[in-house]
């Protein structure tokens, strides 16, 4: 697998290149030269997830790290379920929180880290990450207690749930968390800032766990897979997926998915207030603005890290980026979604309620629609308890942490900062 820099093209490197790395020179994103085809004969959809998941991730990594590698890192990555459930009788919600963490970033997070496991041996190495809220927990988690690894999450102090907060900030060890001044966004400049450093990422061994590290896209495009395999036959040339949009890994992840060859029919980019991209497809002007911050803060991100690779995606299969649907959906909209939601017998967090709601605006005749459900509701206690006037219980995940202390220390939105945090602490 040959992956070039989207900002410098002469830079190739290889899978195991990228995935230490994280960025490329000039904070370049590291993309497919190619994208491998799949055979999607049905003794495929016919595979459990891990056997299909073997196939797909095969497909991009075999050759460098072999089959045998490919399936044992699977195997240990993905020993969750990701089931297809029945929202309403036009949509279902492909649940991916069933995880350890409870949130979608399970499985790119666990795939990474026994990647570097792998990789990276005996190699003492720094993950440095931002998160929205459930980047922090699946990361942490994932490299909780390895031996030479140590990670450093970045997150917008007040800007996450409280319980998201607890599921990564209370561990410890090799686990170190900043709450940083500001904005996700103004994480993010910071961990690009860092690993534009060579010094201090030479230092550290510096590599990143954010969607911009390609494993992480690469593992996500396994779900996309499954919830075909998951539909009734005859419907799945005329899915329609709604993807909860923040960062755009999930999207990225899924238009990947489509162009090794799997029969989805369009996709639909659902956003909050933090609407950048709902207005470039629309005006063709790329116009951040301040982040807004919503009941779906994971998505509240103004300048998001993964869409030139959806660019870049679109140039290499030729699709117009009109091809992509794309909705604003606002706080009072938001909520009416999870009422009606509920009243259908579905409880649902902001997250999948903005995409829900972005498929009834969209599905057309014939269509079945598919959102992500990115985190259990449980991790949005506060706000679906609020909006839906009644009490959701805290699975053990969250139950065991709920009363511990935070560790975060306080660090303020400059790299000078972060950069005396890391001389101190690692």
């Amino acid at each position: 697998m040959e992956l070039v820099n989207l900002k410098i093209a002469s830079e190739r490197v290889s899978f195991g290149e990228a995935v230490q790395r994280g960025l490329g020179q000039e904070q370049g994103l590291f993309f497919p030269e190619a994208i491998p085809q799949l055979p999607l004969d049905e003794a495929f959809w016919q595979l459990d997830f891990v056997g299909r998941a073997e196939r797909v991730l095969g497909a991009w990594l075999a050759d460098e790290l072999g089959q045998d590698n490919v399936s044992a890192l699977v195997r240990d990555a993905f020993h969750f379920a990701a089931p297809l459930v029945k929202a309403n009788e036009r949509q279902y919600c492909l649940e991916l929180f069933h995880g350890p963490t409870l949130a979608f970033k399970d499985f790119g997070a666990r795939f990474l880290a026994q990647c570097l496991s792998l990789l990276a041996k005996d190699k003492k190495m720094t993950i440095l990450t931002a998160t929205s809220g459930d980047t922090g927990a699946a990361v942490a988690d994932a490299f909780y207690g390895i031996d030479n690894i140590n990670v450093v999450v970045l997150y917008p102090d007040g800007g996450i749930s409280q319980l998201q907060e607890k599921m990564f900030c209370t561990l410890g060890n090799n686990i170190k968390t900043l709450a940083v001044k500001g904005s996700f966004d103004d994480c993010q400049a910071l961990v690009k800032a860092a690993f534009s450093n060579p010094e201090l990422k030479a230092q550290f061994g510096l590599t990143s766990a954010n969607s911009i590290n390609i494993a992480r896209l690469v593992a996500q495009i396994c779900y996309y897979f499954e919830a075909l395999a998951q539909l009734p036959a005859e419907q799945r040339d005329n899915a329609v997926f709604a993807v909860p949009s923040g960062n755009f890994g999930n999207l990225t992840a899924g238009l990947l998915a489509k162009a090794m060859g799997a029969p989805i029919k369009r996709f639909v980019a659902a956003t909050n207030n933090n609407d950048t991209v709902p207005r470039y497809l629309q005006s063709g002007v790329w116009e951040p603005r301040d982040v807004f911050a919503t009941l779906s803060n994971a998505m509240d991100v103004t300048s998001p890290n993964n869409w030139p690779r959806v660019e870049a995606l679109c140039e290499q299969q030729g699709w117009p980026l009109a091809d992509i649907g794309a909705e604003k959906v606002d706080e009072a909209q938001t909520q009416a979604r999870m009422k009606a939601m509920h009243a259908e017998g579905y409880l649902s967090e902001p997250h999948a309620a903005v995409a829900s709601e972005a498929l009834v605006r969209q599905l057309q005749d014939g269509e079945v629609g598919v959102f992500l459900g990115t985190a259990h509701p449980a991790k949005f206690q506060g706000a679906v308890e609020e909006v839906l006037e009644l009490d959701v219980p805290l699975p053990p995940a969250l139950a065991a942490v709920v009363d511990k202390p935070i560790l975060s220390e306080k660090l303020d939105a400059n790299y000078e900062a972060l950069a005396a945090y890391l001389q101190r602490a690692l």
